[in-house]
């Protein structure tokens, strides 16, 4: 624990010195063009940056990550989630180191070769030369690439055709929709009551009879009176009951 104590405390003033360093070379040569000692300085402290990260045990790791500080924490974030994909660090040559300015910042990127995948260790530095931000850019190697673009695109027409069976299917129970609609329909049907048939009263009927027997009795006394049936209207037509005398 001690061991680990001291350790810490070296890197962090390691880390100290090395924001001292770089804060006084950038105001030396702020006013005017990045020159070749500025560029060196910022990428030994790139280098250097990137060698104390990599030699940093898992238990450093964390206790940086509790560090509070934004660019330590960042950078310790992102190492531990390359970390496990990269394996342990090899000597063999990665590649120069890139050195780059945008407006007031001073790009850095750190090549490393590892035994599971390369890495590009990125540091951009602000105008005063302070450390902003670090990042670990994994360089994945071309099968492994290919790999996960062949398994994304399994993917994708994967879900293509899930979904168009998906829609074939319910497209084939349109079908049954009409059914359904006439089911329900007769089933309405029988459940209502039918309507009550109404006895039509005998009236028309009775006064059609009625009618016709006028006329004849009209024309039975129009004959035995010697008239017509112009000359009289019949009223009215009542049965006499007549009782035995």
């Amino acid at each position: 624990m001690k061991i680990f104590k001291k350790v810490s405390s070296v890197c962090a003033a390691f880390l100290c010195a090395v924001i001292l360093m770089v804060s006084g070379a950038v105001a030396v040569y702020a006013e005017g063009e990045v020159d070749e000692a500025l560029k060196a300085t910022l990428v030994t402290t790139a280098e250097g940056l990137t060698d104390a990260i990599i030699s940093f045990e898992d238990e450093q790791i964390e206790s940086y990550m509790n560090a509070g500080d934004p660019f330590t924490v960042g950078a310790m974030t992102s190492w531990k989630a390359a970390k496990p994909e990269l394996g342990a660090k090899t000597d063999e040559d990665a590649g120069e180191t890139e050195f780059a300015q945008s407006g007031d910042q001073y790009t850095v990127t750190v090549p490393r070769t590892f035994e599971e995948a390369d890495a590009n260790f990125v540091f951009v530095f602000d105008e005063t030369g302070v450390p902003a931000s670090a990042t670990v850019d994994v360089q994945y190697p071309m099968s492994v690439t290919l790999q996960r673009a062949g398994l994304n695109t399994l993917m994708g027409i994967g879900t293509v055709f899930l979904m168009l069976i998906f829609l074939s299917f319910v497209i084939s129970l349109f079908k049954y929709v009409p059914a359904l609609v006439e089911g329900k329909k007769k089933t309405a049907s029988e459940a209502a009551p039918a309507p009550a048939v109404i006895a039509a009263a005998p009236v028309e009927e009775e006064a059609a009879d009625d009618g016709e027997l006028i006329a004849v009795i009209a024309a039975a006394i129009a004959a035995s009176e010697g008239t017509s049936t112009d000359d009289f209207v019949v009223r009215s037509i009542r049965k006499v009951n007549r009782g035995r005398r």
